[in-house]
Parts: structure tokens; C-alpha cells; sequence
């Protein structure tokens, strides 16, 4: 019963993130593409990625510290062991994505789906991840090693996770 409910959520989030929902039309048009892209050692420092598609994308050792990549699509991505501090994921949809080794410090991960996504070694202090859907697995090894306040949010990523 649960798998099919992650699927179907899964699912119905994907579908609205993809038709734009809750944005105007021409934000859903004007979104950067770079699915299958290789991103990796570039820099997105401070930009705007609001909705864009990274889906398979290569973002090995990328730099988006302070970037806006709320309602993107990461699925089937590789961030592995990018520069993330304080970025914004509200909203975002991450099937599938490797975010091992990434700098994740006082990174916004709020009401996003991160199912089968994995943040092994992952920096996680100060992060948000109020909201977000995770597997229980990922959840239970981030709570070893939460930490931290969100400067922005106030919220502790220990309280985010639901750490006991």
C-alpha cells in the first residue's frame, strides 16, 4: 500500500511540476533545460533556476551556492559532491538523485520529494528539510549526523528530519 502511494504521489508531482502549476505560463516556458547536461565544475552561484529541468544531469563538483533551484527537476541527476550551501530546493522534485558527498550547509529543502535519493556523507548542517519526502533509510542515517539551525527558516534540521 505505501509503494503505490509514494508512486502515485511521486507521480502527480512530477506532472505538476512539469505543467507549471502555481506559476504563470511564461515562467514554465522561460525555465532553463538542461536535462542530460554536463554541469560538472561548473558555476551557478547565486542564480536563478526557479523551475528548470537538471533531470540526468551531471552536476559532479558544481558550484550553486545561494541558487534559487526551487520547483526544478533533479531526477536521475548526479550532485555529487557539489558546492550547495544555502540553496533553495523548496519544491523540488528529486527521484533518484545522488547528493553524496555534497556541502548541503543551511541549503532550504522544504515540501520537495527526494524519493530513492541518496546524501551519503552529505553536509547537512543548518539544512531545512521541513515537509520533504524522504525514505525512511536516508532519514534515519542524516539524524546521525543533523545539526544546526537554518538562519533563514530558524528551523533545526534535526526537526526537519523528524530526528528523534
Amino acid at each position: 500500500m505505501y509503494g503505490r502511494i509514494r508512486v502515485l504521489l511521486t507521480g502527480l508531482c512530477a506532472v505538476v511540476l512539469l505543467l507549471g502549476l502555481g506559476s504563470s505560463p511564461d515562467a514554465a516556458i522561460a525555465a532553463e533545460d538542461y536535462t542530460y547536461a554536463n554541469l560538472s565544475h561548473r558555476s551557478f552561484v547565486g542564480e536563478d533556476l526557479v523551475g528548470a529541468s537538471l533531470a540526468a544531469a551531471d552536476a559532479r563538483e558544481a558550484d550553486f551556492e545561494g541558487a534559487d533551484l526551487s520547483q526544478t527537476i533533479l531526477t536521475k541527476g548526479s550532485f555529487y559532491k557539489a558546492h550547495m550551501p544555502r540553496v533553495n530546493l523548496t519544491e523540488s522534485f528529486a527521484d533518484r538523485v545522488v547528493f553524496d558527498g555534497a556541502d548541503l550547509t543551511n541549503a532550504i529543502v522544504v515540501d520537495a520529494i527526494m524519493t530513492s535519493t541518496s546524501f551519503n556523507e552529505a553536509v547537512i548542517e543548518g539544512a531545512d528539510f521541513s515537509g520533504t519526502i524522504l525514505d525512511r533509510y536516508q532519514i534515519s542515517q542524516m539524524c546521525k549526523r543533523a545539526s544546526g539551525t537554518n538562519p533563514v527558516t530558524g528551523v533545526t534540521t534535526r526537526d526537519s528530519l523528524g530526528c528523534r
